[in-house]
Formats: C-alpha cells, sequence, structure tokens
C-alpha cells in the first residue's frame, strides 16, 4: 500500500474545522496550495554565541529550497545549543550534555505539536548530534540529519592549529614555556569562522557516526561549514528527505543493531571522541536496541585504526574530506570485512552501494588500508575493577602507556583540580581524581579538557593519569579514564578514595581499581554521607533527579 505523504498533517490542516490553523499559517505567508503539501519541518540549532552551528540558518534556506523544488513546504524550527569549548572549566559546562535532552524534547514537541510529515535536523556542535537522532527516532517520521560542517583549521607558524592548541597553550603559558604575546597569536589564529571543532572531536566522531548508522546522505558531512559545496548538499538534502517521505522509510526501520555496530566501529577505527559510548548508548536506548557498555570494547577490539586523525594523529576533519571522506573509510573498512556492508541508509541504498564508487586522492596518507593500520585494534577501551565495577572509558590512540600506578591527587570538583594543575601541585606519577562530576553528582557530567589540557600543556600528559565520573573532551589525549560508574554522588567507589590511595590502571588487563582491600572500601562507604545537591530546583535538579547512570547513557526515561 503506498505511503500518504500527508500521513500527519492532513489531521492539522485539512478540513472546514481546521479553518483557524490555516488561518494562523497564512499570517505567516503560507498559502492555500502550500498547505495541501506534506510540511516538513527544518530543524536547527542555530545560536549567535559560537562558531559551531553559525552557519545552520543559510544551509537551512538550502535545505528548505530543496524541499520545496520536491513538492513540499518546508518550515524553519529552531532549538538551543551550548558551546563545549566556550563553557568549558566553568559552571556552564554543566548546561552541556543536559542541553542533548532539551534539544531531543524540543524537536520531539515540535514535530508532534505541528504534526509535521517529515523532518531535516541540520546539526553542528556535540550534543545536538546525537539529540538528533535521538529526537528522529522518538519521532519516527521520515527524515535524516545533515551536519553543517567542521571548522577550517588556523594556520600559525606555518602549520594548522584547532581549538586543542589553545587549551593546551594555557598549560603551556602556566608553565611559563610560552608568553602572553604566544598565547595571544594562538587564540587569534585557531577559529577562522563558522564550523564545529576541527578534528576527530566529539563533533566529527558523531557526524561520522550518523552517517555510519545510516540517518545522515553517506558523505555529506565531510565538506566544511564555510565550503561551497555545502550549498548543494543542503539542496540535495532537501530533495532527499521528500524522496524519504515518498517512500515512508522510518528512522526505526534504518537503526538496528548492526547499524549500531557500525557506529562503533567508525568511531573506533578512527581514533574518536570516548563520548560515543555515552551518545550511541543514548542512540540505542531511543531505538529499543539492546547495548551494554562492554559491546565498545568488544568491537573495537576487533575495529583497526586506520584514521590519522586528531588529537591522537596528525591530520584534521577538512583532510579526511580532502582525502575521501567517510565513503573512503566506509570502502575500507568493509574491504577487510569489519563493516556491516547490508545495513541500509537513508538513501534507501546499503552502506555498500554507497561506498561502492569512494574515490581517494592519489597519495593520501589520512585513511590508511587495513593492512598498514595504526593499531590493529580500535581506540576505544572499557575498564572495570574495584573502582569502577560498573566500568569507565579509556581512548587509546596507539602511543599511550598501557599502564599507570601511582598516589592519588583527589578534587571534589574540576575547578580544584585546574588550579592544582596550573600551580604546579601535580607531579609525574600522580594519579588525578575528580569526582563528584556525574551525571547525578555535577549534575550535567562536565567534560575535562581544561584540565587534561593543561596537563600536556606543561608536560604532564605521558606521566599523569587521570580518572572522574566526568567525561572528556574528545580533543583529550594521554591516559584518561572518564565516565567511572557508579558516579561518586550515588556512593560509587570512587567515592572512597583518599589523596595518597595507590592507583592503578591496566589497559591490557581492562582494570581500574585502587590498592584497598574490599572490607576496607566497604568500611569508608559505610561512614560516606552524600554532599548536598549542587541544584535543589529548576532544569539542573531535574535532570538529577531523572538521569540514568553514565553507562546507561546519561538517558532521562
Amino acid at each position: 500500500m503506498p505511503f500518504d505523504p500527508r500521513h500527519r498533517s492532513h489531521t492539522l490542516v485539512d478540513g472546514p474545522g481546521r479553518a483557524p490553523a490555516r488561518s494562523y499559517f497564512k499570517s505567516i505567508g503560507l498559502t492555500s496550495d502550500d498547505l495541501r503539501k506534506p510540511l516538513v519541518m527544518v530543524a536547527h540549532e542555530w545560536i549567535g554565541t559560537m562558531p559551531c552551528n553559525f552557519s545552520q540558518r543559510a544551509l537551512a534556506q538550502q535545505v528548505m529550497a530543496g524541499i520545496r523544488a520536491a513538492g513540499g513546504t518546508p518550515m524553519e524550527v529552531n532549538t538551543i545549543s551550548i558551546s563545549d569549548g566556550i563553557s568549558m572549566g566553568t559552571e556552564g559546562m554543566k548546561a552541556s550534555l543536559i542541553s542533548r535532552e532539551v534539544i531531543t524534547d524540543s524537536i520531539e514537541l515540535c514535530g508532534v505539536g505541528y504534526s509535521f510529515d517529515a523532518v531535516v535536523i541540520i546539526v553542528g556542535c556535540d550534543k545536538t548530534i546525537p539529540a538528533a537522532s535521538m529526537a528522529l527516532l522518538r519521532l519516527n517520521i521520515p527524515g535524516l540529519v545533515l551536519y553543517s560542517g567542521s571548522i577550517a583549521p588556523g594556520r600559525y607558524e606555518g602549520h594548522d592549529i584547532t581549538i586543542q592548541d589553545v587549551f593546551e597553550g594555557v598549560g603551556q603559558h602556566a608553565a611559563g614555556s610560552i608568553g602572553d604575546a604566544q598565547l595571544a597569536a594562538i587564540e587569534d589564529a585557531a577559529c577562522p569562522g563558522a564550523g564545529a571543532c576541527g578534528a576527530q572531536y566529539t563533533a566529527n566522531t558523531m557526524a561520522i557516526v550518523t552517517e555510519f548508522i545510516g540517518l545522515s546522505p553517506f558523505g555529506s558531512a565531510s565538506p566544511g561549514a564555510t565550503d561551497p559545496r555545502k550549498d548543494d548538499v543542503g539542496r540535495r538534502a532537501g530533495e532527499l528527505v521528500m524522496d524519504v517521505l515518498h517512500r515512508g522509510q522510518l528512522p526505526r526501520d534504518i537503526v538496528d543493531r548492526k547499524a549500531i555496530e557500525n557506529g562503533i566501529i567508525a568511531a573506533a577505527s578512527t581514533g574518536g571522541s570516548t563520548n560515543v559510548v555515552l551518545h550511541l548508548l543514548a542512540i540505542a536506548h531511543e531505538a529499543g536496541i539492546p547495548l551494554d557498555i562492554d559491546d565498545f570494547d568488544k568491537i573495537s577490539e576487533q575495529t583497526p585504526l586506520i584514521g590519522d586523525l586528531r588529537p591522537g594523529g596528525r591530520y584534521v576533519a577538512l583532510d579526511m574530506d580532502r582525502a575521501g571522506g567517510t565513503p573512503l573509510l566506509a570502502k575500507r573498512l568493509l574491504e577487510a570485512g569489519k563493516l556491516h556492508g547490508d545495513t541500509m541508509t537513508v538513501t534507501g541504498r546499503t552502506i555498500a552501494e554507497e561506498c561502492a564508487n569512494a574515490a581517494e586522492e592519489p597519495g593520501q596518507d589520512v585513511i590508511l588500508p587495513v593492512e598498514k593500520a595504526l593499531k590493529a585494534t580500535g581506540g576505544l577501551v572499557i575498564l572495570k575493577g574495584n573502582l569502577a565495577p560498573a566500568g569507565c572509558v579509556v581512548k587509546v590512540a596507539g602511543h599511550e602507556r598501557m599502564q599507570h600506578r601511582g598516589p592519588a591527587r583527589v578534587f571534589d570538583r574540576e575547578e580544584d583540580a585546574f588550579q592544582a594543575v596550573t600551580d604546579r601541585r601535580i607531579n609525574p606519577g600522580d594519579v588525578v581524581v575528580i569526582r563528584y562530576e556525574g551525571p547525578k553528582g555535577g549534575p550535567g557530567m562536565r567534560e575535562m579538557l581544561g584540565v587534561t589540557a593543561a596537563l600536556v600543556g606543561e608536560g604532564l600528559g605521558e606521566s599523569v593519569a587521570l580518572l572522574t565520573d566526568g567525561r572528556f573532551s574528545g580533543a583529550t589525549r594521554g591516559l584518561m579514564a572518564g565516565h567511572v560508574a557508579p558516579e561518586a554522588f550515588v556512593g560509587g567507589p570512587i567515592a572512597a578514595l583518599r589523596e595518597g590511595d595507590i592507583v592503578s590502571l591496566d589497559i591490557e588487563a581492562r582494570r581500574l581499581d585502587v590498592e584497598l582491600s574490599d572490607d576496607e572500601i566497604r568500611a569508608r562507604l559505610a561512614a560516606w554521607t552524600p554532599p548536598a545537591p549542587r541544584y535543589t530546583s529548576g532544569v539542573f535538579a531535574k535532570y538529577a533527579r531523572d538521569v540514568s547512570g553514565a553507562e546507561r547513557g546519561a538517558v532521562t526515561i
């Protein structure tokens, strides 16, 4: 039976009883003819506070032009976004992960409230990308996700730099290795225009993942935000969503267990952000697909690291685009038998079909053949032990230490740890512990890029380890264990740690432990009392009340 392209909107605008609704729509310029066509939501998170999403209103116009040309009536919908890079190291960073839920909820509300027949969700900065997939799966109406694109790298002293260099420059400045003028020059050069963070940090990781799980058109993420090709990408996305609508293809028809596994493979093969664990757990939850934190380790262990991308590698996102983009990455993995090629994508074609004609720049060494992999196994590792019974996440890009043992330096909030680093009170061999920063305890599970980058900038990146029940930025490098669960606020063992306790991380054994007996840990926790909540009203308090642990994706249902 043919799919009705007006399967939802006819209840909103058809018939004599819907005259008031039509009257409202006509007041904003729509015509009777417009309202007889499928109504398509074009949602984005444009905000005048950061570069990541700054091009989205212009890109939305291209998407809307494509929808109109293909016989639909587009309507622009705007929601919020929080910049991790700007809020990093402040109380505002707690809003970042919470915004994922707010964005998801707001797109869902507009989708239901206006009975849209289909949707294109334009995304940019970190939390907007998983939020779009979550919203699409909740609504389960024909639609797609479109990444507005990466920022171009800056140039400083003849080489490419990104925001990561600015954060690490803060540590170098604190250590006295660069002065005010050099830090200012790096600051001025790193971010030359619109677009999301330029390397394989969370935004670009999740953009690739969204293509590999099938919700974004293959190759659409690769062109940068200011690339002239992006206008054509936008128009074609508008035309495509109308095709998806007429075919009646639904998001939950696309995202199955094998699609989720492809997303993990994509992240692991490129040294992607540890945040992919949190976000794919949440996406799988929305799709009703069983997924466990241990699945990331199992899949990563079978996936070669073939993307030589920053922060662990040499290249930025636009270099990957030049080399051949996601189609080439998929082709490499498929040829090696490392990818499910039969999974469906939003175009109506399989991943194998999408990457069959992938082009490759001659001589490129950004995306390597599997036989020349940087590392035989992928970048995502799950550790467990008496400090993380429910698990924690480590990114191993190929050069990190496999073991570390040292005294705990315990901090109950990020700011105190950062001050200790910049005051040069952290020593080689230490294990920096930052707790009460988990989903409930933060609340909001702040990223620790300020601390980790400062450690690298001071020359401690290869001699210090860090663990937290908070998160790490995709730009983080070094031996860092995040998402420690259960978190301290709910009485996880990390709450029992004391200054000087000996902590060990063993990547090969997949262990994170403190050298204390089980009886001692139990005795300390029995004497422990939870701290008072940091927020008792408003969105932060509601989130802390409802959110799950990190091992379940920090979801709020």
